[in-house]
């Protein structure tokens, strides 16, 4: 059989899909892969041997009335364009992981007939997912969606194979190692913040810094000001690395980085952005307080509410607690979505 795998433009799109797609092909299928071109998938597909298609859809949501309107006129060509593709290609089905792009990819395989499956990565459906999940065969989520769908499967988030679990140090003495991210593009409020928080603390800790693009000066001289030892780089290629060398992560609470920090045995302080859509970020670290694996820290609750957050997480060696605990539904979750999605089509023919 031969399964498009759809995704674009970021990573916690991208990565997942190109999981399940590897778990497909390892069953025997053949995998073609349909993005928007972005680097990062360029990037990220270059260790496949997927067929790659590039879909003309741009963004909807959150855009400027003329982006929504050109965005509307290339729905029907985007399409077209796809029902061609499946003819060509001869292929089976999809599966879609969310994004404006896999919209019109849906529309055309419910117009050819063709089994349609996704997956959410958050705790509340995308507007793309929200609308494919009337369709589709299969409706794969991540964590517990807040509002109940049709054919709903909680399989976890499809991760990448090096984000293994790992032996767990539980720490008696007062030097604690923590990994800092604010994404690839970092974030505003945690390289600001978290020097000037970790400045209260008591407890001797070490720093690994990931602070985004054009902000590696001004982090550096935040952490020399209040004299905590610190190594800030742009953007780190083996995050997998920094998670075990941790005794425990603080974050945004985008899906794929708390999957990949919990599937770890760590645990995470949580910052949610707060203007992400529909909130999903808080709905997502509520799923991992519920788990206990984390903290919410909400930038609404300021510096004093940061400090208290870390000085209780310290004091009360949370982050040992944490690594005790395995999260080892995402490790699963690409093999169970490959070999779902594939007995589903066997069932229908």
């Amino acid at each position: 059989m031969k399964i498009l795998v759809s995704a674009a433009k970021t990573g916690g799109h991208i990565f997942p899909a190109i999981a399940v797609g590897h778990k497909i092909s390892k069953l025997g299928h053949d995998v073609i892969f349909m993005g928007s071109g972005d680097p990062i998938e360029v990037n990220a597909l270059k260790a496949t041997k997927f067929k790659y298609f590039v879909s003309s859809m741009q963004g909807f949501r959150g855009k400027n009335i003329f982006a929504k309107i050109k965005s509307l006129t290339l729905i029907p060509i985007s399409v077209f364009t796809t029902i061609r593709i499946i003819r060509n290609e001869k292929i089976d089905a999809m599966v879609g992981f969310g994004g404006f792009i896999t919209v019109p990819i849906g529309l055309a395989f419910f117009i050819a007939r063709k089994p349609i499956f996704i997956h959410e990565q958050n705790s509340i459906l995308g507007s793309a997912n929200n609308l494919l999940s009337k369709i589709s065969n299969i409706n794969f989520t991540a964590f517990p969606v807040k509002n109940p769908i049709k054919n709903n499967i909680v399989c976890g988030n499809p991760i990448r194979e090096n984000f293994k679990p790992t032996i767990t140090d539980l720490k008696n003495e007062d030097s604690i190692r923590i990994y800092i991210t604010g994404g690839s593009q970092g974030a505003e409020y945690i390289n600001t913040n978290l020097p000037k928080s970790l400045n209260e603390l008591k407890q001797k800790v070490y720093i690994k810094h990931q602070c985004g693009k054009d902000k590696k000066d001004l982090v550096i001289n935040l952490y020399k000001k209040f004299g905590i030892d610190a190594e800030v780089r742009e953007f780190y290629d083996n995050p997998e690395l920094l998670i075990e060398w941790s005794d425990f992560v603080i974050s945004r609470s985008g899906a794929l980085t708390i999957s990949e920090v919990t599937s770890m045995s760590r645990g995470v302080l949580m910052i949610p952005l707060p203007s992400s859509i529909d909130n999903h970020q808080f709905h997502n670290a509520k799923h991992i307080e519920e788990i206990n694996m984390g903290l919410i820290h909400e930038e609404k609750d300021g510096l004093i509410g940061l400090t208290a957050k870390l000085k209780e997480i310290l004091d009360k060696k949370t982050y040992n607690d944490w690594k005790k605990i395995s999260n080892n539904n995402h490790h699963k979750s690409a093999s169970n979505i490959a070999s779902q999605v594939i007995d589903n089509i066997n069932k229908k023919k």
